[in-house]
Parts: C-alpha cells; structure tokens; sequence
C-alpha cells in the first residue's frame, strides 16, 4: 500500500534501455557491456582466461598429483597388509610364550610346594637361601639388597639357636 512516486519518462517498452529501468520508483542504468548475464559471465570468463603455458603446467600437475596419488595409495596398502601379517606373527609367538610360560611355571610352583612341605629340623635357613637369588649382578633394578644377603649368609653358617 506504498505509492511509489511519479517519475518523468517512459518507465517500461522500448525506451526503457535509454533511460534506465525504474524498480520501486528508482531509475537504475544498465551497466556497461551485454545485457544477458550468461553473456556476461562468457566475457568474464574470456578475461580471466589462463596462458597456454600454465594451462599445460596445471593439467601436467593434475595428472602428476593423481599418479602419485595413486602410487600412494597401493604403497599404503602393502604396509597395511605386511603390519597385519607382522602382527598376527607377532600374535602367535606371544601365546605361544604365554604357553611355555604357563607351563614352567606350574612344573616350578608344584617343586616348590612339594619342597615346601618337606620339613626336616635345621634346614629352614637353606630353604630361605635357596629362594633369596644371591648373584648380585643378576638383578640390576632391584634395591641393594647386600646387607639382608649378608645377614642371610650369615644365618645359614650359623643358625639361631632356640
């Protein structure tokens, strides 16, 4: 319900393009160049237009990044199947370790037991030395442990008397 004011001139038909348009009362002028946008968009596309050269250099690069790509592609695939078989190898060798582990450790727990229950008088001492590892070199990222090994040694050559 907004009246858009008079303007002088012809405001649609053919002299419309001498003038200008008028939308909502305001006259505009045609820009200049063609008046279909299609066109325009064709010419702009003609003044951007790349040199040959680089044309080439750009299509060269394209197919270059495509074979490499590609190359990458296959590379990363045979590393993906030879990690696979690494770790399915890798796999197999843990249990059968976790096995033989299984295994030594049982047949050791059941002397251990059997000697564990063994008592004879006197010989508590060389059950304690047996277990106690005296090798210092053997255990590098343990405590020092010296004076309890001496004290230890001291023990089974001349036991407590009771």
């Amino acid at each position: 319900s907004h009246a858009a004011p008079a303007q002088p001139g012809p405001t649609s038909g053919a002299g419309s393009e001498d003038m200008g348009t008028t939308v909502n009362g305001d006259v505009f002028q045609e820009a200049n160049g063609p008046a279909d946008g299609y066109a325009a968009i064709a010419q702009a596309d003609r003044l951007t237009q790349e040199p040959e050269s680089i044309r080439k250099w750009r299509e060269e690069q394209r197919k270059r990044l495509q074979e490499l790509d590609a190359a990458s592609k296959v590379t990363e695939q045979e590393w993906r199947e030879k990690a696979k078989k690494d770790l399915e190898e890798w796999n197999q060798r843990q249990s059968e370790q976790v096995e033989k582990n299984k295994i030594n450790n049982r047949a050791s727990e059941e002397a251990f037991v059997k000697e564990s229950k063994e008592e004879t008088p006197g010989t508590e001492w060389e059950k304690v030395a047996q277990l106690c590892d005296f090798n210092p070199k053997s255990s590098k990222q343990c405590k020092d442990v010296s004076r309890l090994r001496s004290v230890l040694m001291s023990l089974k050559q001349t036991p407590l008397s009771r």
